[in-house]
């Protein structure tokens, strides 16, 4: 089912604005997304949004550099705490006082960021293909402790293919290149829907109004991020999605975020990697929904 979609922009700096979207009835609980690093927030893919405004007001929104929001970086550089607090300037904006959070990769450091920061504006926090912002270890199920600094790094596949970021290509050949990125990213267990991807891609380009992708969130100030202590405190019901094909923060970093952050429980979706396929649009719609719905019941 499509729901009704209201489009405003933001200004949470001076010189900044941010594209928003809202999906779903005014008075449904809010669910904000927090896409990844360069991804505009229509790389939510639009069935598993609507799956979710079944239930939520849905609240997406562009990052800096992405979309149609401000390209800030290069006249007035940023960091990626500011990031964080472009989330809570969208609450602000769109008049809600606390909403569910769900965010994938950066989203996922940035949800992290809203948990220890902005705990009071954070009904229930979703990260997924994401890595904790703890120094705390991890403990494997055999008793063996490994130090956060040496848990899996990304694939060298994956680091190999993002030297090629900002790389000059005319459109259809980034059309092509972001095809190979998602199926790189997909992680190889379920079926690749290479026209899924072709179609989510040029909707994209269509609505930043250009092909060229920036590096900026790469380049972003990402010092000052931990809160070790604070994570362990939480009091936020937050649900780690575990992705067992996941090549960018490979297994055990899911386990991780659920053993150092307080209140933190795991789901695992089947076959999932750092993308999101059709095929994991109702497993991982389900698993959103059942956490964001009963979080008022645990809380």
């Amino acid at each position: 089912m499509r729901h009704p979609v209201t489009e405003q922009y933001v200004t949470p700096a001076p010189g900044v604005r941010l594209w928003t979207e809202r999906r779903g009835a005014p008075d449904a609980p809010p669910l904000l997304l927090v896409m990844g690093a360069g991804a505009s927030g229509l790389a939510w893919p639009e069935p598993f949004v609507d799956a979710l405004a079944e239930h939520h007001r849905v609240i997406r929104y562009d990052h800096r550099d992405t979309g149609r929001s401000t390209a800030a970086y290069d006249e007035h550089p940023y960091s990626v705490r500011d990031l964080a607090g472009d989330a809570v300037a969208v609450l602000d904006a769109l008049d809600v006082p606390r909403a569910h959070v769900a965010g994938l990769s950066l989203g996922g450091l940035l949800t992290q960021l809203l948990l220890a920061d902005h705990p009071d504006r954070v009904l229930s926090a979703t990260l997924m293909g994401t890595a904790a912002l703890s120094a705390l270890p991890y403990e494997a199920p055999d008793g063996t402790v490994t130090a956060a600094a040496e848990l899996p790094p990304p694939a060298p596949e994956v680091l190999e293919f993002w030297s090629h970021f900002g790389d000059d290509r005319d459109p259809e050949a980034e059309l092509e290149w972001r095809l190979a990125h998602w199926r790189l990213l997909a992680g190889g267990r379920l079926p690749f829907d290479e026209d899924f991807f072709r179609d989510q891609e040029r909707r994209i380009i269509a609505h930043t109004g250009t092909h060229l992708t920036s590096t900026a969130h790469a380049r972003a100030d990402a010092s000052g991020l931990l809160r070790t202590e604070e994570l362990a405190r939480n009091e936020v019901p937050t649900l780690v999605i575990a992705a067992p094909e996941e090549p960018v923060f490979p297994p055990p970093h899911a386990r991780h975020l659920a053993q150092v952050i307080g209140r933190a429980h795991l789901a695992e979706i089947p076959g999932m990697g750092h993308a999101l396929p059709p095929a994991v649009h109702g497993p991982l719609a389900a698993a959103v929904l059942r956490h964001t719905l009963g979080a008022g019941v645990r809380a």
